[in-house]
């Protein structure tokens, strides 16, 4: 009966959880979907060393990852744990660099090693906060129903805060007078404002709670210990093919909706629309796991999408069916935010149990897991933009060529279709369900 209390997360802890991430999720969607048409269209960089910028920073955030899970793992526990002095030490850092990436400097030579080294240097900060904020979740609780609880609520308020940046930079694009760069740092300030209330907010009510003393791992042991358990591989190859669809209609379905379908005025609204119905759908689909299982979770919330993929590149342009589309969307993004998060819990448990002997071990699957997240996350931007130069795309150009309305379409809806066909094929070999959950459950309240 003790066990259970001190497993027991109140709301207000949730929430405090939960607010620790909205900064880093704001970021996320701000480059995810502006960094593109911001170096191409504000920056006004050659299609070329924007496709550069953004692969390469991708690519060094992906290296940093595994780094940064692997020191975690070999951090010293401290009066305030283990995670939360990375987080405390990085966060001024990142908030530093992030206004540098929206500043567009004085002079043309050299914008390009701007661009980049700030870039590159925001990713380091941010995976320094970031991998041990995601695997502080493991650290509030023991309790399988209270991180999946918990990790619903991070997930909302994620969301919110996309929808709370959205809003910002439509306010600043309403009111700007023809001075794009005046804008952006109209948004990273206000951004400043949310993001430091929200990490004042977790910083002060979250503990971090767990094992004090570890056996330390060196990498090796680390990623042959992390690559060598099977759940583990299957959940990451399989949310890599559907994490990069839904990144390639990201990274595109700006550009897709301001060229291809010609709502240049409406995009910004389609967006919000788009994050708002993946807030209130956030819920339904945790209602959803915790009665039916995460597996099918998985297949109706990643599926969802694809009719509606298809259905936008099908008919005639057309202002109704585009909102009718981006609240589909918001359905499987819901679902494509919260499981892979809610779901990697228990491989870490199904880790445990297999290996009881080994500890210190929870940032590296988290670590790993982001590592291959952001690289196809780095490529699907390199290709996409690359894409656009071939097709022809004119920066700075208020109309493009067909070409480039035709490159779009294929972006944002036969290419992820496919991949996440093969995604879902993937996660049907996973094998943790509902009874084997109950089962670890068990095995490691013996363990403890």
């Amino acid at each position: 009966m003790q066990q259970k209390k001190q497993n027991h997360l109140s709301l207000c802890s949730k929430l405090c959880y939960a607010f620790g991430g909205a900064p880093y999720q704001i970021t996320g969607t701000a480059l995810g979907f502006f960094l593109q048409i911001y170096l191409l269209d504000v920056a006004q960089l050659d299609p070329t060393y924007a496709s550069i910028i953004l692969f390469l920073g991708r690519v060094w955030d992906a290296i940093t990852d595994p780094t940064v899970g692997f020191l975690v793992s070999r951090s010293r526990w401290t009066k305030i744990g283990r995670m939360m002095p990375w987080i405390l030490i990085s966060t001024p850092f990142a908030v530093l660099t992030y206004i540098l990436i929206w500043y567009d400097p004085p002079f043309e030579k050299g914008k390009v090693i701007w661009y980049l080294i700030f870039y590159c240097l925001f990713q380091s900060m941010q995976t320094c906060f970031h991998v041990p904020y995601s695997a502080l979740t493991m650290f509030i609780s023991s309790d399988q129903k209270e991180r999946d609880s918990a990790t619903a609520y991070r997930m909302m308020i994620e969301v919110l805060g996309t929808v709370r940046y959205l809003l910002l930079y439509h306010g600043a694009r309403c009111s700007e007078q023809h001075n794009p760069t005046e804008n952006h740092i109209c948004i990273i300030e206000n951004w400043c404002d949310i993001n430091v209330t929200f990490l004042l907010v977790f910083f002060l009510f979250i503990l971090e709670s767990g094992r004090k003393k570890t056996e330390l791992l060196t990498f090796t042991q680390g990623l042959r210990a992390v690559m060598s358990h099977g759940p583990y591989v299957r959940l990451v190859l399989g949310f890599l093919f559907t994490s990069l669809a839904f990144m390639l209609l990201e990274g595109n379905f700006a550009l897709f909706i301001t060229y291809a379908l010609g709502h240049r005025k409406d995009y910004q609204n389609i967006l919000l629309v788009i994050m708002i119905s993946g807030t209130v759908t956030i819920p339904c689909w945790q209602m959803f796991l915790v009665r039916f299982g995460k597996k099918k979770a998985v297949y109706y919330g990643i599926s969802w999408a694809v009719p509606f993929m298809i259905l936008i590149i099908s008919v005639k342009s057309n202002l109704i069916i585009s909102y009718v589309v981006s609240v589909a969307a918001g359905v499987s993004v819901a679902a494509a935010f919260l499981l892979p998060w809610s779901m990697l819990p228990d491989v870490v448990d199904d880790f445990k149990v297999k290996n009881p002997n080994v500890h210190g071990y929870e940032a590296l699957f988290y670590s790993f897991y982001v590592f291959f997240l952001k690289f196809a996350s780095g490529l699907s931007l390199g290709v996409s933009t690359l894409s656009l130069k071939f097709a022809g795309y004119k920066t700075g150009e208020c109309s493009q060529p067909e070409a480039v309305s035709l490159t779009l379409k294929v972006l944002v809806s036969p290419i992820p279709v496919v991949l996440i066909a093969v995604g879902l094929l993937i996660l049907r070999t996973y094998p943790i369900d509902m009874e084997r959950r109950k089962v670890n459950r068990e095995q490691l309240l013996k363990i403890q």
